[in-house]
């Protein structure tokens, strides 16, 4: 859900600058967690086999330029980020699914890293897709057509086997880590609030500017839990080797979208079925799989779902 700036901020923004050319999103923080120089096992998208009766539903222009153009803000791992021997190839489950929706269209796909505010924008001219983990709300649907493909919310972690017997519902006092001008530092400061408020002590907040940083702390057992979006938590986890558990159920989850220039409704439909396709056939389980992230799959893409409340 992108339940940091690329949720909350992303959507919230449009409403404050949403007069300004369709613009219709900010990231109040950039700084997302990045990874490992390598992540996880590269997608091959030769896997996937064309589908000639998609590929004929492909607009002339894209057609006759032979590239699937995508816009991304890749400095949100596990969905999207710069890695690879270089440090400078896109890596994610949205890259691998832009791979595997362009191998379907008989296309081949550039991953363009764009600054978050401007991909909207850009769809129909510069892009063809905008796929960045975009939280599905009525803000963007009144901009730009949303193709459903991933659920996601906020996900707190302990150290395995929670040594320290940390609980929800007893954080007064606690280390609690979480990223820097995320929703999730707002939550823990309202949760200290509550604390201070009924004569408690206040949660100790460590706020840090990456994610990969408050993991760390995590591991070594320097904080008590973190929260983060759920993405990133059960990457994290399994990025350390499975030194850290999930903690709770996941929270105010809401859909993430692939965003198709609102006048290019036919593509939108393309897209949709493309990725039912990749679901029917388990290649899109494969992706998320490999991200450890099957837990936001969902079950049908659909064309500009209801916007959660």
């Amino acid at each position: 859900m992108k339940i940091t700036s690329k949720a909350l901020a992303k959507s919230l923004a449009i409403l404050a600058v949403g007069a300004v050319a369709l613009t219709g999103c900010t990231n109040a923080s950039q700084q997302q967690p990045s990874s490992s120089s390598s992540g996880a096992a590269s997608f091959d998208p030769t896997t996937v086999a064309k589908d000639d009766t998609l590929a004929a539903q492909v607009s002339d222009t894209i057609k006759t330029r032979g590239t699937l153009l995508i816009g991304a803000d890749t400095s949100y791992a596990p969905a999207e980020f710069l890695g690879g021997n270089d440090g400078r190839t896109p890596l994610g489950y949205d890259v691998d699914l832009s791979k595997a929706i362009a191998a379907t269209l008989g296309l081949k796909v550039e991953v363009q890293t764009a600054d978050f505010n401007g991909i909207l924008p850009a769809l129909g001219s510069k892009y063809d897709l905008g796929i960045s983990s975009f939280t599905i709300n009525s803000e963007r649907l009144k901009a730009v057509n949303m193709v459903s493909y991933f659920n996601a919310g906020v996900q707190w972690a302990v150290q395995k086997g929670n040594p320290k017997n940390f609980s929800l519902d007893d954080v007064c006092g606690k280390n609690i880590g979480v990223q820097t001008g995320t929703v999730e530092e707002e939550d823990v400061t309202a949760r200290s609030k509550k604390c201070t408020d009924a004569g408690k002590a206040a949660i100790n907040i460590v706020s840090l500017a990456k994610q990969a940083e408050v993991t760390t702390r995590l591991t070594g057992g320097a904080i008590d839990a973190m929260s983060a979006d759920s993405p990133v938590t059960r990457y994290a986890i399994s990025q350390t080797g499975d030194k850290l558990e999930l903690l709770g159920s996941e929270t105010d989850a809401a859909q993430q979208g692939i965003a198709v220039a609102k006048t290019d409704t036919a593509l939108a439909d393309l897209v949709a079925k493309v990725v039912n396709k990749l679901m029917a056939d388990g290649t899109y389980k494969k992706i998320l799989d490999a991200w450890s992230n099957s837990a936001g799959a969902i079950d049908k893409a659909v064309v500009n779902p209801a916007a959660a409340s």
